[in-house]
């Protein structure tokens, strides 16, 4: 029987502070992305969200919205450590989090070194001021990421005009085997040189040394980028197992670039309306098997800590959900969740940790209370237990095999 199973992940879209952030995130006790929108715009209207359980989800009305009662829906808390894009689409996939370590490149580079040297490739250690990173085989460098949290990720950058990609990535692959951070991120672009590179190079807090992303020229011709997480095992994630299966697997938007698909497409898109029209045209085209697509302009404009701009998206996004669900079958599963949260309001700039919404629509489906979930990993369980196949390493499926 033909099925689709669709998941719209609202990036950073949360509705309430977890309750470990006392323990464990204390800036973010107070988070509350949905309620701070509410609180500036209390006019804010979603009616396709609305429709979908938002606010049964998030547990109290608003002077514009009120609580749907044919609505299936409950809330995610994170399994993963923290409030990451990366790991929190890694977790929805049904990854089980494992907790990685935080600290300067310092800490790895003797091993790291050793690592590539016995593979085979010759590695130089660049010192600067009581600092090291390494070059391994004359143009991919071996840092710090300076963009993330310090101390989170390493970044192996190099021009792709005199490294292919596939080799970088191979480097970055021994890389992963020994770092215990949580990313190694694999990057490059074509059009630069290493001077371009070498007058990228930061020093941060006197512990951390790394190429610039942004000043590197990486992302400006050719760029290609791999993210590779600690503990995460693609084998085991619901795209690789849908499309050993046979399904299709289509991914669009920021999931395209950090979801391991290699069974399937990827589309990496940015703006909100583009990449839903996407997924519609997706949806008009796939007769059998998976899409998740990540609305990312949410995230950013949390980021920039600009609550007009989160509600523009947000009513952009509301409105081409409800064009997709015009478009779904009687066997088709729509499922609107989120990550994390990233409160425009909260007074700092990075995620924050909040529960977020789970929100199913199924013709013939009406009044279902899924509760308070314990990982976004259900999300994956339940698509690949509704195609009948082997389930993920992390979550517990929501509906029955049957859909």
């Amino acid at each position: 029987m033909d099925k689709r199973f669709v998941v719209i992940v609202l990036d950073g879209f949360g509705i309430g502070a977890m309750k470990d952030t006392a323990m464990v995130r204390p800036a973010d006790q107070k988070a509350d992305t949905l309620g701070s929108l509410l609180r500036r715009f209390p006019e804010l209207r979603l009616r396709n969200l609305e429709r979908l359980g938002l606010m049964n989800a998030y547990g109290k009305e608003s002077s514009c919205m009120k609580f749907a009662p044919c609505a299936n829906f409950g809330k995610c808390e994170l399994m993963h450590f923290g409030a990451d894009t990366f790991i929190g689409h890694q977790e929805i996939m049904g990854t089980l989090p494992k907790k990685p370590d935080q600290h300067p490149f310092q800490e790895k580079a003797e091993e790291i070194r050793d690592c590539l040297e016995k593979a085979g490739h010759i590695v130089e250690v660049i010192e600067r001021k009581g600092l090291r990173y390494l070059l391994v085989d004359e143009y991919a460098t071996v840092a710090d990421n300076l963009e993330a949290d310090l101390g989170m990720c390493y970044n192996v950058t190099a021009p792709l005009d005199y490294m292919p990609f596939e080799k970088e990535l191979e480097i970055s692959q021994l890389v992963r085997k020994v770092a215990t951070v949580g990313r190694v991120i694999v990057f490059g672009g074509t059009g630069n040189t290493m001077q371009d590179l070498w007058d990228a190079e930061e020093i941060r807090q006197g512990r951390f040394i790394g190429i610039a992303s942004s000043k590197s020229r990486s992302y400006e011709h050719g760029y290609q980028c791999r993210h590779l997480g600690y503990g995460v095992d693609p084998q085991v994630q619901a795209p690789s197992i849908l499309g050993r299966a046979g399904y299709e697997v289509s991914l669009f938007g920021k999931v395209a670039d950090i979801v391991n698909n290699e069974y399937g497409k990827s589309v990496s898109c940015v703006d909100t309306e583009e990449v839903m029209e996407l997924t519609i045209r997706e949806m008009g085209r796939m007769k059998k098997g998976f899409i998740c697509t990540n609305v990312q302009e949410t995230d950013l404009a949390g980021h920039s800590q600009s609550a007009p701009a989160y509600k523009k998206i947000l009513e952009i996004a509301d409105r081409k959900i409800g064009e997709l669900m015009e478009c779904l079958k009687k066997q088709d599963i729509l499922v609107v969740i989120a990550d994390h949260g990233n409160d425009p309001e909260i007074g700092h700039s990075k995620h924050t940790r909040e529960c977020v919404p789970l929100l199913v629509y199924k013709k013939g489906m009406e009044g279902t209370e899924l509760g308070i979930r314990k990982t976004l990993s259900d999300v994956g369980a339940t698509a690949c237990a509704c195609f009948g196949t082997q389930l993920p390493q992390n979550g517990m499926s929501f509906m029955s095999p049957e859909g």
